[in-house]
């Protein structure tokens, strides 16, 4: 035996013996062998529904945001499916529905028939908006649930077209504002509503992109008849929904508004480019922002400010990466994420499922969606008016 005090590595030899040893051992169901057992379910887990007993989907409109991010987004649903696509392209439509298991498929010209569909519950209109009324009551008319992508309507009037249309059809009808629903944005209406922030005092936003006409998911954007109005109606009304949103049980008593659009923009011929808009509440906070279809890089920036502490999100609404700065007297500024900006989409169709079913409250109701319709068009009155204060008294 070694005295050195030194480990000794085993040899070559050595080695291979123990290892046919140990073989042997398991070939003979020696007791030193290890058997793998079956644990009972322990506690109760979260799990998700059986996917038979999930509330079935028929997604309107395969266009570039319907694939890219509505679609993906059922992967990690936990009481939704899909079970039905409509689209005026059935290759496209029969692409699809072998990726992702979805067998039946409508065009519009016979979309009416998912009345005698079962296995559609919920129907997600992701169609232009210039579409949105039409497709919304009629599948409202069809006995369905739906889910109108923002903004809701080209006008507060169709809006409200949509809301009687789910009245009398006794059905739930919903905007998809995502942002109610994304972990980071969830997270700072929390800390408002906790008092992190004090009492809040000013509320900024600012969104906006260069629009590209060439560029297909852009160019319908720019015709007044699909897109209901510019960048503001496009872009803006993120800053208005995502503001009011922290500003729960307050009323917008007044708007002011004026258009920046870039002098001889052959891009702006029917939409504004841009627009720069104050909203005064009945609390004593204003809220001010800008949307734009000519800026660049991608902007979406929203500022909350407190008596306390202010915080960022920046970006603010995008579709996989939000981030949260909060900055309070004396302390430096903390920058982080409250959670991964890809769940929204999950989290918002389960949550419309809830609702149907009435098991939860509908965070975004189609009255909510009327609201900024009234707000975003009294925003153009007063611009048309070159900034003259339009008085109004909407709820948030």
């Amino acid at each position: 035996m070694e005295k050195t005090g030194k480990r000794r590595h085993p040899t070559r030899r050595e080695t291979l013996v123990g290892g046919a040893s140990a073989a042997a051992l398991f070939a003979a169901g020696s007791a030193a062998a290890q058997t793998a057992e079956g644990q009972p379910l322990m506690g109760n887990p979260d799990l998700p529904e059986e996917p038979r007993k999930r509330m079935g989907w028929a997604i309107v409109g395969l266009g570039t945001f319907g694939v890219g991010q509505v679609i993906p987004g059922f992967a990690n649903a936990r009481h939704s499916r899909m079970t039905a696509f409509v689209s005026g392209n059935s290759d496209k439509a029969q692409t699809l529905g072998e990726r992702y298991g979805v067998g039946r498929h409508y065009d519009y010209s016979s979309f009416d028939s998912i009345a005698e569909d079962p296995e559609i519950d919920c129907v997600y209109i992701v169609l232009p908006v210039g579409l949105h009324a039409e497709y919304t009551i009629r599948a409202l008319k069809a006995g369905k649930h739906v889910l109108c992508e923002k903004p809701m309507a080209t006008s507060a009037k169709e809006a409200e077209a949509m809301v009687r249309a789910a009245a009398e059809a006794q059905r739930k009808l919903g905007v998809a504002y995502r942002v109610h629903f994304e972990p980071n944005n969830v997270h700072v209406l929390g800390q408002v509503r906790g008092g992190t922030l004090g009492t809040m005092r000013f509320i900024s936003a600012e969104h906006g992109f260069s629009a590209n006409p060439d560029y297909p998911p852009h160019k319908w954007r720019l015709e007044k008849a699909l897109g209901g109005g510019g960048s503001l109606w496009d872009i803006g009304i993120y800053g208005i929904n995502t503001s009011l949103m922290m500003l729960p049980g307050d009323r917008v008593t007044g708007v002011s508004a004026a258009y920046a659009t870039p002098e001889g923009d052959p891009r702006f011929t029917e939409v504004e480019g841009a627009i720069d808009y104050r909203l005064t509440m009945a609390s004593g906070i204003n809220l001010q922002g800008s949307s734009s279809y000519c800026w660049s890089p991608y902007v979406s920036r929203q500022r909350f400010f407190g008596s306390e502490a202010s915080v960022e999100l920046q970006p603010a609404t995008t579709y996989g990466f939000n981030q949260i700065t909060l900055e309070s007297g004396g302390s430096a500024p903390r920058t982080y994420q409250a959670g991964d900006a890809m769940s929204q989409f999950a989290a918002q169709v389960d949550g419309f499922s809830l609702a149907a079913r009435g098991a939860m409250e509908l965070r975004t109701p189609g009255e909510m969606g009327l609201r900024d319709m009234r707000i975003m068009e009294a925003c153009y009155a007063s611009a048309d008016q070159n900034g003259a204060v339009v008085k109004i008294d909407i709820p948030v």
